[in-house]
């Protein structure tokens, strides 16, 4: 759906419409941990149509290693802010790097701690 220009369209008229009601702070664009690259694309076009200002990465219960998190950031310089660990809104948690970054290599800590 990234992809339809229409629907980009739309999200940014969306945030006009709420902005005159109230000033946008934060943008949050929630990425699933299993898209791989894909999610770069993603992130590249939807801040083509908003500022995003940060990023919710899902699915890092299971086997994702959540590698995206690196070319997003190293792309577009967008920080994670928030990982799922799970399907239920308790599931969301603080990103840590350093344990992700553990997790990544291999280490001790995985991506959940």
């Amino acid at each position: 759906m990234h992809t339809k220009s229409g629907l980009m369209d739309e999200l940014g008229k969306v945030k006009r419409v709420v902005e005159k009601v109230s000033p946008v702070t934060e943008v949050l664009l929630v990425l699933d941990a299993t898209t791989g690259q894909n999610g770069v694309v993603q992130a590249r076009v939807f801040t083509e149509a908003v500022t995003v200002t940060g990023i919710v990465l899902t699915k890092l219960d299971g086997t994702a290693k959540g590698g995206i998190v690196v070319s997003v950031q190293r792309e577009l310089g967008i920080p994670v802010k928030l990982i799922g660990l799970g399907e239920g809104p308790d599931d969301l948690a603080p990103f840590e790097p350093r344990a992700f970054a553990e997790g990544l290599v291999g280490g001790e800590e995985s991506a959940a701690a």
